[in-house]
């Protein structure tokens, strides 16, 4: 295995002599810069999904980490002040764009993985255009179970702490708290952290959000619970995620 898993921090020299070893999966997150409640910054899903990308190619083994695509369909939390939002369109052309130029280097396999839940759905739908780009010879691959990927973090919660896993929620709640707690910790308000809309994430309350808007189910933009956030609860929520989402590609 190369040294490296950061595609971007590699010389292309590196890079090379990784593909002619046979290292020629990728894995690409795709985040947002949205809202996260009153104590967490706009950027927590894509330095989530920094984090994220390594975690799974890590456990892929021979495998690089690309860039975020920092930006995601963020339209349902536009309601916030400083959110960003692609069109579905433009997030289509970006991760084409991302998966045909790895493909014309020689990477065969391509794996997509949200840290966004607003980008599940999309990639879902694009998958067959992501993969007639890129042609035979490249796989491409993508994790979009937005309810199930609810279910990691419950899991984790429950391991660490089970008396507070009621507080999951799915958005700047205990679990995506914790989780900046190790990646960012310097950018938490913890002391504005609070109870926000507490519901179980199922497809019912997922439609509601993307059809009405976060801010009508969760004037607090948070939903789930934040109090009681620990980097130790964080550490558990990243390795149940990342083990979710490998065993899914690789099943």
């Amino acid at each position: 295995m190369s040294e490296h898993l950061l595609l971007e921090e590699m010389t292309w020299p590196e890079v090379e002599a990784a593909i002619a070893d046979g290292i020629t999966t990728v894995v690409v997150a795709v985040g947002a810069i949205e809202q996260h409640g009153p104590h967490l910054p706009l950027l927590v899903d894509a330095a989530r999904g920094d984090r994220l990308a390594v975690e799974v190619a890590r456990r892929l083994d021979r495998a690089l980490a690309a860039p975020t695509i920092r930006v995601g369909c963020s339209e349902h939390h536009m309601g916030f002040s400083g959110t960003l939002t692609l069109r579905r369109s433009t997030l289509e052309a970006i991760c084409i764009d991302y998966a045909v130029s790895l493909a014309r280097h020689g990477f065969t396999r391509i794996c997509f993985v949200p840290s966004h839940g607003g980008n599940f759905e999309p990639l879902s739908e694009m998958l067959p255009d992501l993969r007639a780009a890129v042609g035979p010879d490249c796989t491409i691959d993508a994790y979009t179970d937005l309810v199930g990927f609810m279910a990691l973090w419950e899991a984790a919660v429950s391991e660490v702490a089970p008396e507070l896993v009621g507080r999951v929620g799915g958005h700047a709640d205990i679990a995506e708290t914790s989780e900046i707690l190790c990646i960012r910790p310097d950018l938490v308000r913890q002391e504005r952290a609070e109870a926000g809309h507490v519901q179980t994430f199922d497809d019912a309350l997922k439609d509601r959000i993307f059809s009405e808007g976060f801010r009508s189910v969760t004037p607090s933009g948070i939903l789930g619970d934040a109090r009681g956030a620990t980097e130790e609860i964080g550490r558990a929520c990243i390795a149940h995620a990342a083990n979710g989402i490998v065993a899914v590609l690789e099943s």
